[in-house]
């Protein structure tokens, strides 16, 4: 039985929900989100609060618990937004937001232009890049595109990488010992 499928989710303020067939549309602020919903999961409205079931709990606890999630991303997505934080580490590594896309400069002979999707938005000061948007799996997906063009290596930790990542440095070459 799913422990998150069993609470029923609160609708925040200024947010509309509407439920039909196999969708939920969810509107806010900031956008809006339709999400698909297995036919295996119903969803109901009560009040301010949507209430979701399945018949076979113990089959269906997955689809349950990933359903309830991907609404509650939904609701929290249009009210608040989401953001991924990314650090650039290296001599002469930079970053500049311009309008609607990123240039970074990463040690490569060209810098490499990136444009963001319907709803992110880049921000970057000093060495942190900041990418915002109310679609949580398209923030995620932009952050990891920006740090796949220059991974962190574990000898100097230079390159890209999340605000919380830890990177495991390596020791380099010793010098050879003669005795």
């Amino acid at each position: 039985m799913s422990r998150l499928g069993k609470q029923p989710l609160e609708i925040p303020d200024g947010v509309e929900v509407t439920i039909e067939d196999r969708k939920v549309d969810v509107k806010g602020s900031k956008g809006t989100l339709v999400v698909n919903i297995n036919p295996r999961v119903k969803v109901e409205q009560k009040d301010k609060e949507l209430i979701l079931t399945v018949d076979n709990k113990e089959e269906d606890s997955v689809t349950w618990g990933m359903t309830w999630s991907n609404i509650n991303n939904a609701l929290q997505g249009v009210s608040k937004g989401f953001e991924k934080k990314l650090e650039i580490n290296g001599v002469g590594y930079k970053a500049q937001a311009q309008g609607k896309k990123i240039v970074l400069s990463l040690g490569y002979s060209h810098p490499i232009e990136l444009e963001a999707p319907e709803g992110i938005e880049f921000k970057v000061e000093e060495n942190i890049i900041t990418v915002s948007g109310y679609d949580k799996q398209e923030v995620g997906e932009m952050a990891a595109i920006i740090r796949s063009k220059k991974k962190p290596e574990p000898y100097k930790g230079k390159g890209i990488k999340y605000i919380d990542e830890h990177i495991r440095r390596k020791a380099g070459k010793k010098a050879a010992t003669t005795e």
